[in-house]
């Protein structure tokens, strides 16, 4: 779906390259996954959809409007499918998905639905920005009209204490332990599931001559003995 821009993933942090954990990547498994459902009570019903206690397992699945993201949230819904879960799919139009509008009931920063994708960037190859976004002073939340970087709420004391502990660190090779330590808990907590590392593609053409400043132009006119001197 994502071509060569996009590297599967199961990490948050992915590049640098000393920022990226070595942990082993979460098995898919489809009857695995039915085995656990199957012990926590969940059991299916006649329609194939699982329910407990007079509940069916439903879930709200919401993303942007997108030929990818559309084709992204038709693949889970098959394997969700397939363990007896029901997943509605909701595609918002992303001029409203991504916006700051605080009356807005759809925006990602209010997240009303058990699970969204979307896709969060770092332009600086320093992860801490991309790992402010978990941090629980981040939340998004009525207080801050929904627009904390902190989008699924998740919280962990831990990881608070070594994003504190990262921004004052001057040694690299701890630095970067603190950060994969981070990375390690949020994708271990199982409430972040990385999908795919996206590359920023930018082209250049080689034929393509700079032109000379104004500066240069003016030393290009001055007599050769002027040059030189």
């Amino acid at each position: 779906m994502y071509g060569r821009q996009g590297v599967a993933t199961s990490n948050y942090i992915n590049n640098p390259a000393r920022y990226r954990s070595t942990r082993p990547s979460p098995d898919f498994n489809v009857a695995k996954a039915s085995a656990l459902l199957d012990e926590a009570g969940w059991k299916a019903g006649v329609d194939g959809v699982r329910e407990k206690d007079g509940k069916k397992l439903v879930l709200l699945f919401q993303a942007a409007v997108g030929a990818v993201g559309q084709k992204l949230q038709s693949v889970v819904k098959q394997a969700a499918q397939k363990a007896g879960i029901q997943l509605d799919l909701k595609a918002v139009v992303s001029s409203v998905f991504f916006s700051s509008d605080a009356g807005n009931p759809d925006t990602y920063g209010k997240f009303y639905a058990d699970m969204q994708t979307y896709n969060w960037s770092n332009d600086s190859p320093d992860p801490e920005g991309l790992m402010q976004c978990f941090v629980s002073w981040e939340v998004s939340s009525r207080a801050n009209k929904w627009l904390g970087q902190n989008l699924v709420r998740w919280q962990n004391s831990e990881f608070d204490s070594l994003f504190r502990a990262a921004e004052i660190e001057i040694d690299p090779v701890k630095r970067a332990a603190l950060f994969i330590r981070m990375n390690d808990l949020v994708v271990g907590d199982g409430y972040v599931i990385p999908i795919v590392a996206r590359a920023t593609v930018r082209a250049l053409n080689r034929r393509l001559v700079a032109p000379l400043s104004g500066w240069q132009n003016d030393m290009a006119s001055l007599p050769h003995w002027h040059r030189e001197s």
